[in-house]
Formats: C-alpha cells, sequence, structure tokens
C-alpha cells in the first residue's frame, strides 16, 4: 500500500488507515487506488474477520483534495474531456461496495471532520465510533455537486428523506452529539477514547460469528430494496445456511455447557 493509507492485520482484524493528515486526509488520486485496493484486499482476504478504518490526524477524511482537482478540472478544460469525474466510477463507488458488500463487519473510527467522501464512507460502514470532537459535513453542493459515495442511499436510511434532503440542499456540518441523536454515530466516545474503543468493537466483532455476520449484513441490504414476503424468504434461506455453520453448532453447545462459545468464523 502507499504511505497515504496504512493497512494491517493481526488476529482476524485488519485495520485500514487513512494516512495523510497534514492534509486532513483528503484523498487525492495516490489516496484513493490505495484505499480501493486496501478495502479490497481486506474483503477478499478470508484471514480477515472484521475491518477498521479510520484516519490519523484532527480529521477522518475530508473528501476530495480540493488541490489537486482544481489541477485536474484545467486539464479537463484544456482538452475538452471530462475525465476528472471518472473518479466516482474508478475510485469512489468501488470502495463503499465493498466496504457496504463485504461478506464481513466494517467499523469506521470517526476520530475527527468527515466530508463530502469521506461521510459516503463513514456511512458505508456498519458501526460508527465517533469522537465526541468529529463531525459530519455534507459538503456536496458547497462546491456545486451533487452527493456520491453511496450518501444518497445511506444518508436517507439511516436519518430519513426529508432530513438527508434538507442536508444536502442546505450543507453544513453536524457535531458528534447531533450525529449520535440522529443516529449516525452508533457510539459517542471522548476523543482520547476513541482509538481503543473503536478497536475493541471491531476486536469483538473479529473475534464473532463470521457467517452470521455476513448473512446479516446481507438480509438488511436485501429487505431495503424488498417485499415483507421476499424477505421473509431470504431471512429463510440465510437460516439454513447460517445453521450449517461450526459458530453455530458450537454456540449451542457452549449455551448447554454453560460456557463461552468460541467462533472460528466457519
Amino acid at each position: 500500500m502507499a504511505d497515504s493509507v496504512l493497512y494491517d492485520v493481526t488476529d482476524g482484524l485488519a485495520t485500514i488507515t487513512l494516512n495523510r493528515p497534514d492534509a486532513m486526509n483528503a484523498l487525492n488520486i495516490e489516496a484513493k487506488v490505495a484505499l480501493r485496493e486496501a478495502v479490497r484486499t481486506a474483503a477478499a482476504d478470508g484471514a480477515v474477520r472484521a475491518v477498521l478504518l479510520t484516519g490519523n490526524g484532527r480529521a477522518f477524511c475530508v473528501g476530495q483534495d480540493l488541490k489537486e482537482h482544481t489541477e485536474l478540472l484545467a486539464r479537463d478544460e484544456a482538452s475538452g474531456t471530462r475525465a476528472t469525474m471518472s473518479t466516482v466510477r474508478e475510485h469512489y463507488n468501488p470502495i463503499v461496495r465493498a466496504l457496504a458488500g463485504m461478506a464481513k463487519p466494517v467499523v469506521a473510527g470517526v476520530n475527527g471532520v468527515a466530508a463530502g467522501a469521506g461521510l459516503g464512507f463513514a456511512l458505508a460502514a456498519d458501526i460508527r465510533v465517533v469522537a465526541d470532537t468529529a463531525s459530519f459535513t455534507t459538503a456536496f453542493a458547497a462546491v456545486g455537486l451533487t452527493a456520491d459515495s453511496g450518501v444518497s442511499w445511506t444518508l436517507p436510511r439511516l436519518i430519513g428523506h426529508s432530513r438527508a434532503a434538507d442536508l444536502l440542499l442546505f450543507p453544513r456540518s453536524l457535531t458528534a452529539q447531533e450525529a449520535y441523536e440522529l443516529g449516525i454515530a452508533n457510539r459517542l466516545v471522548a476523543a482520547d477514547a476513541l482509538a481503543a474503543e473503536a478497536g475493541a468493537v471491531a476486536r469483538a466483532l473479529a473475534d464473532g460469528p463470521t457467517l452470521a455476520y455476513a448473512a446479516i449484513k446481507r438480509s438488511l441490504a436485501h429487505a431495503a430494496s424488498h417485499s415483507f414476503e421476499e424477505t421473509l424468504a431470504e431471512e429463510e434461506e440465510l437460516q439454513t445456511l447460517a445453521g450449517a455453520s461450526e459458530d453455530h453448532r458450537d454456540a449451542v453447545a457452549a449455551f448447554v455447557a454453560k460456557r463461552k462459545p468460541v467462533f472460528e468464523g466457519r
């Protein structure tokens, strides 16, 4: 991985850290490519059972690196092309697809401001552990753009259509407390406890029943766009698969024996 994104796997937990602290983890091309490859690697690695996405410094991710973006737009104008905006197809969409769609849980440790695509990455995670000094910014319209990185799908599902429309049409920052009250932040912690708490949440998921977590993610995604009856059928199929897992059998045996189950992710 490039220096702009750090990648570590320890005992089944992959930690992906955006590492451009001097630029508030703004996304230049190098960082976007590195993040895309890191997330894809974690998704494909059978040894990875959970993912923690966080940032170094005082920001989680402020979205597009506007300094580089300005230079690329000038190049587009000179060449009569729109190549710069292909970043949505080439980078942002693959990143959020992998985060939301991987068959393992993803925790966002939101250490500071999450804006634009950074907001999208945080919302694509399954759980958001948020520092009380962090903020969430719907920055798109402020620079003449629409939502990307899945925000138009994830945000209204978390806070409702009306609130999402208001935040996108009138871009502004939400404090960590406001984000918690709206349901964007799952856990709100003191800034100096963020790393430990986000790590503990991710570690608990990495030690849990991986196949069951994958089924839960799949069932939630399915239910978002299917009828009640179709959702029941999906649940039936997924429960049959989960019920055949070693983790389920051991958990039942552990319950009977009054011991704590040890999940192996199988």
